[in-house]
């Protein structure tokens, strides 16, 4: 039986004043609510309840220890929170059963908001169908997230999972063939027999896929390096697996 699809599994949560404030002066944006907590006080709040009066945006009231739970960073979400829809977010089961995936990236203990971000927007400019943002042992998708990603995080095609072992494997069931990078691999990125549909793991700079993850890689590949450089930021990586898939879509 196909999981339905809850509102909640779209949204993206922003925090902090300045942030909810920018999502809310973006009217290309669609936000759900807003959630300030009970006494919190400011100008920064008194602007956030005008913006979203004149949008017509709910403005909800919360205790603060409900906040700080709902927000997900008690220490920095200044009393204040908005969920704003990703329309092409949803749980990677959903995905699998009603979308047409043919190229997915899956990543793995990436845990710099930054990097996840910047892979967010490389994948979204190069077409791919969907990158698996697990909830366990990846940087959630906050505000530090999106800033890197230009904002293109609202709208990237996340696919929602709770580990990246259990999304590869689910990945595998599918038919998908699961491809780890790494420095030693066998096969060069660019000429390797990569058929579709694929799946790229992308894990910590340090250390790569963990060992769940890495028992289920089908190739190996390599990204050429010249110059003596052994090895790229994953989210440089991540570029060049993008779009190398573009290059190989308009052979």
């Amino acid at each position: 039986m196909t999981p339905e699809i809850s509102p909640k599994d779209r949204f993206i949560t922003v925090y902090g004043r300045n942030p909810v404030h920018e999502v809310l002066l973006n009217p290309d944006l669609h936000v759900d609510k807003v959630v300030i907590a009970e006494g919190a006080r400011g100008a920064g709040l008194t602007e956030i309840r005008k913006v979203a009066g004149r949008r017509g945006i709910t403005v909800q009231s919360a205790s603060a220890e409900r906040v700080k739970k709902l927000s997900g960073n008690g220490r920095q979400d200044q009393g204040v929170f908005a969920d704003v829809v990703a329309p092409r977010m949803l749980p990677l089961p959903v995905a699998l059963d009603h979308a047409d995936l043919r190229t997915v990236l899956v990543l793995d203990g990436i845990t710099t908001p930054a990097n996840v971000g910047m892979i967010l927007r490389s994948a979204t400019a190069a077409g791919v169908d969907g990158v698996v943002v697990p909830r366990r042992g990846v940087a959630s998708i906050d505000p530090l997230v999106v800033k890197a990603s230009a904002g293109v995080a609202f709208r990237a095609p996340i696919l929602k999972a709770f580990t990246a072992a259990e999304a590869v494997s689910a990945l595998k069931e599918h038919g998908f063939h699961v491809v780890g990078l790494d420095a030693e691999g066998e096969d060069d990125l660019f000429t390797a027999h990569l058929p579709e549909p694929v799946a790229f793991v992308l894990g910590s700079e340090t250390s790569g896929p963990g060992p769940e993850v890495a028992r289920l890689v089908d190739t190996w590949v390599s990204i050429p390096m010249a110059g003596g450089v052994e090895s790229l930021n994953v989210a440089a990586a991540a570029a060049v697996v993008c779009f190398e898939l573009v290059r190989r879509a308009r052979a």
